[in-house]
């Protein structure tokens, strides 16, 4: 597996992580932001699993993950906009962090073709979200893609 692959699929768990520890905080910002920091810092990574990611893949995870957090509104909207009939807090928290990472990399990483963003969110939804996360997860990322083009 590439050091991109191993950084998307860190970046995933990162964010998965980072929900868990903020969802449904009232108190806000400091407890999201110690989240953020937590999670950037991979200290819910197990000693084992550390050691077998190089820094490549730590610091493209880290990347993404970061970019993620720090636009997560813009991100979340541009998902709720393809959701028709569904609300966005329904979605999965695994199928939710995938397609946060698509739309952040759609969005802000230019230098990586849409195709590939798209492609690399569809395998790693195969593997870690449910049966029908891929169908999802393909479905919304490339209808924004489509609405980016325009």
């Amino acid at each position: 597996m590439g050091a991109r692959r191993k950084g998307r699929i860190l970046a995933f768990q990162t964010l998965y992580a980072y929900e868990l520890c903020s969802a449904g905080s009232l108190e806000g910002r400091s407890r999201a932001n110690d989240a953020e920091g937590q999670s950037l810092e991979f200290s819910w990574l197990d000693d084992s699993n550390r050691e077998r990611i190089n820094q490549e893949s730590i610091d493209f995870a880290r990347l993404i993950a970061a970019g993620t957090i720090q636009n997560l509104t813009e991100i979340d909207g541009q998902i709720k906009i393809q959701l028709e009939h569904w609300d966005f807090s329904r979605i999965n928290k695994v199928d939710q962090a995938l397609l946060r990472i698509g739309v952040y990399s759609l969005l802000f990483q230019k230098d990586i073709p849409a195709s590939v963003t798209i492609d690399e969110a569809v395998d790693i939804s195969k593997e870690y979200g449910t049966d029908e996360s891929y169908r999802f997860v393909n479905g919304v990322l490339d209808a924004i893609r489509k609405n980016l083009e325009r």
